[in-house]
């Protein structure tokens, strides 16, 4: 069959059949996940024709200033999962606490942790953003889910994507059994596979993104692993071309398909690091490794960290297993490899 006239509501379907146990709640989660992008893609596309740019005065959980779209993205989100009666608790990047299923709406057996719209303060520049999520079973019982339910490990996810919003608009996921895109038709509504089993490249481009912006806020460890990509500092290394965006999805994307690798690590005036772990790292990472590369913290497995609140950061590390293994050596002081 051509592979271009798989939709993506047909592919988890089918997906779904080689599980005779499944009850289609998760299939119905990401349904409607995708009916949320479609509305957010469409706002998106019409960014500069209408007022959804800029800020809206207030600030969320972080500090910062909440982009209007960062603050549409996140009620479409809602009220796109609130009512299928498949969760049991959301919890999204722009809220502090849990969000709860309306009481008027039965709940179900599953968590949505989501990044409603991660690079939102690029949009203005027509910069490519996106939204990330991250699916778990509950581990309570009862109606509404809990805390608990939201702290669990990485490697507990039972399925983690996202939608980036540029040239074009793409959804990657996985339910741990591979990494599959699709990109949208918008002549059609539909999502249409584009990009199926990906791996991350064996050898991998040669490519680093970081912000170098920060080189003089990091240690020792880390300043050694960038003058090794460029070639500088006496260490060997160079031939490395360095790529970065600012956009964590668009960043991790072009990582993804090119290989290389991405690092957002600890400074000194972030020292447990800017990215959330529940709403970015954590899904990122499965997603990484599902395509066959590798996301640590530093020291750890992304996916193996214990999760302690619900905004916890955490430095990243993620690409081909080559390069976040020579990262992971050099931050502990066990020398440069001698690369390719």
């Amino acid at each position: 069959m051509d592979r271009y006239v798989v939709t993506l509501g047909r592919f988890i379907l089918e997906q779904e059949r080689e599980h005779p146990g499944a009850t289609g709640a998760l299939t119905n989660l990401l349904y409607d996940l995708t009916q949320a992008a479609k509305l957010i893609h469409r706002e998106v596309s019409k960014a500069g024709l209408v007022d959804i740019l800029g800020k809206t005065g207030k600030g969320n959980v972080h500090g910062e200033e909440v982009q209007k779209l960062d603050e549409y993205a996140h009620e479409v989100v809602f009220n796109a999962m609130d009512h299928g009666g498949n969760l049991c608790v959301m919890a999204s990047e722009e809220e502090e606490g849990l969000l709860q299923i309306p009481e008027q709406f039965p709940t179900g057996d599953y968590v949505l942790l989501f990044d409603p719209l991660d690079g939102s303060s690029n949009i203005d520049a027509n910069i490519s953003i996106g939204t990330i999520f991250s699916i778990h079973k509950r581990c309570t019982e009862g109606r509404d889910g809990s805390l608990e339910d939201c702290l669990q490990p990485g490697h507990r996810q039972v399925a983690a994507g996202y939608v980036m919003y540029g040239s074009s608009t793409v959804l990657v996921y996985t339910t741990g059994s591979g990494v599959h895109g699709f990109t949208l038709d918008p002549s059609i509504g539909e999502f249409l596979l584009s990009h199926p089993e990906i791996r991350i490249p064996e050898p991998g481009k040669r490519i680093y993104s970081v912000n170098e912006g920060n080189f003089s806020t990091w240690s020792t460890g880390q300043q050694q692993l960038v003058e090794w990509f460029r070639g500088t500092g006496g260490n060997g290394g160079g031939g490395f071309s360095h790529r970065y965006v600012g956009s964590l999805v668009a960043d991790f994307h072009r990582t993804l398909l090119y290989g290389g690798l991405f690092v957002y690590p600890a400074a000194n005036r972030n020292p447990d690091g800017k990215l959330r772990l529940l709403y970015e790292a954590s899904p990122l990472a499965l997603i990484c490794e599902q395509a066959g590369g590798r996301a640590i913290e530093g020291s750890r497995e992304i996916l193996a960290i214990e999760p302690e609140s619900l905004h916890q950061r955490t430095p990243l590390y993620m690409g081909n297993r080559e390069w976040v293994d020579l990262a992971e050596r050099t931050l502990a002081g066990e020398g440069m490899a001698v690369g390719r």
